[in-house]
C-alpha cells in the first residue's frame, strides 16, 4: 500500500473519531492512538493534509455547533455547554478567533451592519446584491419579479441590519462584474471552515468543473464531503465565489440555490468566454 493511501486512511479514521468525539475534547495522544501514530507524526499529517491542527479543527466544530445553538435561541451559556465548552469565556474566544466577532454579535445576526441593496440586469436576469461599507457581501439571481423574493432571501443571513436600496450601486457593480471583469472588494461574513471551502471554489477555473467528492478532497478529506457540500449551499457571492462549477457525485448538475437552469447558463457562458 503506497504511504499516500495509508496517509489518507490514518487522516479519514481521525476524521471519523474527531466527529463523534469532539465534544470530549480528545488531546493529541488520544487521537494518535487511535490512529496507530506517534503524536508528532499525527500532528505534521493532520496538518498538512487538513490545513489545520486537530484542535484548530475541534474549534471549528464547537463553534459552528455553538453559533447554530445561539441562532436558535439558547443563551450564550447554554451555548457554551452544549458545544462541550468550559465557560461563556471560552465560547467568546472562539467566535473571535473564527468570525472577529463576539457571540452576541453573531446572535444578533447583522445587528449595527448597514447595507445598500439593489438590482441590477445581468447575464443571467437579474442580480440582486447585498453592498456593505466593506465590499460586496451577497450576489444571488432572479427573473423578473422575484427581485424582493431574492433580497429577502439575501437579507434572512442579517435580519438585524438595516438596508437602504440604491439601484444605481448595483449597476455600477454589475459592469465591473460582468461587461468589465474587473476585480471588486468583497466582505464575506463566515466561519473560517466556510472561508476555506470558499476558497478553494475559487481555485475552480473558469470553464471547468468538479464534483463535491474532488472538492472535499481539495480541501481536507473526502470524509468531509457533507460538511463542504453545507459550506459551498452557504456561499452568500455567487458566480464570483463559483458553487455553480461544482456537479453531483454522477455528474448531474444538481444543489443549484438559484436554478438548475441558469446553473447550465453559467457553465455554458463561461465555456464560451473561456
Amino acid at each position: 500500500m503506497s504511504t499516500h493511501t495509508n496517509d489518507y486512511q490514518h487522516v479519514t479514521r481521525a476524521l471519523a473519531f474527531l466527529d463523534e468525539h469532539w465534544k470530549e475534547r480528545p488531546d493529541l495522544q488520544t487521537i494518535a492512538d487511535h490512529v496507530g501514530l506517534s503524536a508528532a507524526h499525527f500532528h505534521r499529517l493532520f496538518s498538512r493534509w487538513t490545513g489545520t491542527s486537530p484542535k484548530r479543527f475541534m474549534d471549528a466544530l464547537a463553534h459552528s455547533s455553538a453559533r447554530a445553538s445561539l441562532l436558535e435561541g439558547l443563551s450564550v451559556l447554554d451555548a457554551s455547554y452544549e458545544a462541550g465548552l468550559s465557560s461563556p469565556g471560552r465560547l467568546h474566544d472562539l467566535f473571535i478567533a473564527y468570525e472577529a466577532t463576539t457571540p452576541g454579535e453573531a446572535k444578533a445576526r447583522g445587528q449595527g451592519l448597514n447595507f445598500i441593496w439593489g438590482v441590477a440586469p445581468c447575464p443571467f436576469g437579474l442580480a440582486v446584491m447585498l453592498i456593505s461599507p466593506r465590499g460586496l457581501s451577497a450576489l444571488g439571481f432572479a427573473d423578473a419579479g422575484e427581485e424582493i423574493r431574492v433580497f429577502e432571501d439575501l437579507r434572512g443571513r442579517y435580519p438585524a441590519a438595516t438596508f437602504s436600496r440604491d439601484d444605481e450601486a448595483a449597476v455600477a457593480l454589475c459592469a465591473d462584474i460582468f461587461k468589465d471583469g474587473k476585480p471588486v472588494p468583497l466582505a464575506l461574513y463566515g466561519t473560517k471552515w466556510q472561508r476555506q471551502v470558499w476558497r478553494a471554489l475559487l481555485a475552480i477555473p473558469p470553464g471547468k468543473t468538479t464534483r463535491y467528492g474532488d472538492l472535499a478532497r481539495t480541501v481536507c478529506s473526502a470524509k468531509a464531503a457533507r460538511a463542504v457540500g453545507a459550506a459551498v449551499g452557504r456561499n452568500p457571492i455567487s458566480w464570483i465565489i463559483p458553487c455553480h462549477r461544482v456537479l453531483g457525485a454522477d455528474g448531474r448538475l444538481t444543489g443549484y440555490h438559484w436554478g438548475v437552469e441558469r446553473k447550465r447558463s453559467m457553465l455554458v457562458y463561461e465555456a464560451i468566454n473561456a
